[in-house]
């Protein structure tokens, strides 16, 4: 039985934002038999000695399946991906296709999104407005290479719906109700077409659930 070490109570700003959403939605695209060990980071469960020992950065998520244990969105997604023989392609390239979509997800799209929020929580008045607007500038160029790769494309590495889709859906939710995305349409509803899913709509559901909030407050 896989266990995922997902956010319960959290502080109000990360409700419905945490990453651990991405594993989930996969467990529940791959219809894997799992359970939810929820943690309590209002408490500092993070931060306890228990938890060091399975998750080297103090971060969620984490799984352990029957006493192994991996860290990182990313390598668990493929992992699951791997273990249920679904949403990877079973040759070794498109495999590696697949893998290298995930990281250019989490290594080369995500950096500049997360830079963004930063400036937004540290300097919302805009005092420095040059870096503000040379990080929209370098999150515009990825974001505008996904557009791109996108096409005629409905997925971004295969023909099918692969867990590189989930990733790149997850670092693009950070975006998902402002102008970055709005401004490529054929990103927005690549974007639209993934979270249409019912997989992610469960998953959803069960966050909101789980960290006592209505379902549109993180939607």
């Amino acid at each position: 039985m896989i266990t995922l070490y997902a956010f319960a109570r959290i502080f109000p700003e990360g409700r419905g934002e945490t990453k651990d959403l991405r594993v989930h939605w996969a467990l529940e695209e791959l219809a894997l038999p799992y359970r939810i060990h929820p943690l309590d980071h209002t408490a500092g469960e993070l931060d306890s000695e228990s938890f060091t020992r399975i998750s080297p950065f103090n971060q969620a998520p984490v799984i352990d399946d029957d006493g192994f244990s991996l860290t990182e969105s990313a390598a668990i997604v493929l992992y699951l991906a791997e273990k249920a023989g679904k949403l990877i392609p079973s040759d070794v390239q498109g495999r590696t296709r697949v893998t290298q979509w995930c990281f250019a997800a989490v290594a080369s799209v995500e950096p500049s999104l997360v830079c963004r929020d930063v400036l937004e929580i540290f300097d919302g008045d805009k005092t420095a407005p040059r870096l503000h607007e040379e990080v929209r500038k370098l999150a515009l160029r990825w974001l505008g290479d996904v557009d791109r790769r996108l096409g005629d494309r409905q997925w971004i590495a295969c023909d099918e719906f692969t867990v590189a889709d989930i990733m790149m859906t997850g670092v693009l939710r950070t975006i998902r109700n402002t102008d970055l995305l709005h401004e490529l349409p054929q990103l927005k509803a690549y974007y639209d077409r993934c979270v249409a899913r019912p997989a992610w709509q469960r998953t959803l559901a069960m966050c909101a659930e789980r960290v006592g909030v209505a379902i549109e407050d993180i939607r």
